[in-house]
């Protein structure tokens, strides 16, 4: 008998970066400060959902712009880690973010700097990149915020480039979200802040927060929205289901891209066909193995299995499903 195909899964990363985390005794002002050696990691939302994808067994492609040597830095880091590439070269350099921890506070201080301007042909040959993709992708996720030169609408775009039967899962915020929901996505990622954003709300309470989910459903496009909530777990919604999973109690050394650890975790159990509860589980177990690792080294494959078996997932009491 033929093997199955695998799943086409592509990720599209906008505003990519080249993540540098190092470490310090103490962060003090107007000191010349002691590093411990730079670790230089590929980053961007949809750069770190591929690094996870491939770390759990289902292989992805990963399209993004890269230019100046900070691009070619860049992608040396993506192909060091076996994630298959289509690069959208750029006449501006590539962005570098720095991650600092503080060993005596154990605080981490994170700093984003802007993404390289891009001209509207450089970001038009990355949806044409989706539309090229052959055999057709079956998911499609494009995840982070949107550099200057990138219309606001441009997720929307995605969803529209994303054409047949791709599944488009946009992890996004404000009104980069908004645009893609207009046209329509298989499942949106937000964490809690964006969710009360998106849905207009201030509450945190579980019955407001699938009350909102609803509300959701019924003015978008949207099949899932799973919702991260930090060490409280996550809430995985439909429209006839909300599942619900507690967060495990992980002493963290990094929380850098444990959203995209979530979220690549659950994606490669949807892949496979996996029910959502297994696939929730599974996403948990990604974001808590990620804040075992320093700086943005993600969630590893080991972790992620070890951990699934601790996370409960339960269907939310007096839910109509």
């Amino acid at each position: 008998m033929a093997e199955t195909p695998p799943v086409q899964i592509v990720t599209l990363t906008i505003n990519p970066a080249v993540d540098i985390s190092t470490s310090v005794k103490k962060m003090l002002p107007f000191t010349k400060m002691r590093c411990a050696e730079a670790q230089r990691d590929p980053g961007g939302g949809g750069i770190n959902v591929a690094r996870v994808l491939n770390r759990l067994g289902a292989e992805a492609t990963a399209i993004y712009p890269a230019g100046g040597a900070t691009g070619q830095t860049l992608a040396a880091l993506v192909e060091r880690e076996a994630v298959r590439s289509i690069v959208i070269p750029t006449s501006n350099d590539t962005r570098e973010d720095i991650t600092v921890f503080d060993e005596t506070t154990r605080e981490q201080f994170r700093l984003v700097f802007p993404g390289a301007l891009l001209s509207e042909f450089e970001w038009q040959q990355c949806l044409d990149a989706i539309a090229r993709i052959s055999p057709q992708a079956a998911f499609v996720i494009a995840s982070g915020s949107l550099p200057p030169g990138v219309p606001a609408d441009f997720y929307g775009r995605v969803a529209q480039a994303a054409k047949g039967p791709a599944k488009v899962i946009v992890d996004t915020s404000g009104s980069s979200l908004k645009a893609a929901l207009d046209v329509g996505v298989y499942l949106i990622k937000p964490n809690l802040r964006e969710f009360q954003d998106l849905a207009g709300i201030s509450s945190a309470d579980e019955p407001s927060l699938i009350q909102a989910g609803r509300r959701l459903f019924d003015r978008y496009r949207i099949e899932i929205i799973a919702l991260s909530m930090g060490p409280g777990g996550a809430l995985l919604l439909t429209r006839d289901v909300a599942l619900r999973a507690k967060g495990l109690p992980i002493e963290l050394v990094s929380v850098s891209g444990a959203g995209d650890s979530f979220l690549g975790a659950m994606v490669s159990h949807l892949a496979e066909g996996a029910p959502l509860e297994t696939a929730l589980r599974y996403g948990v177990a990604g974001g808590s193995a990620a804040l075992l690792s320093p700086g943005t080294g993600l969630c590893l494959g080991a972790d992620v299995h070890r951990l699934a078996s601790s996370v409960n997932v339960t269907a939310v009491a007096g839910d109509h499903a």
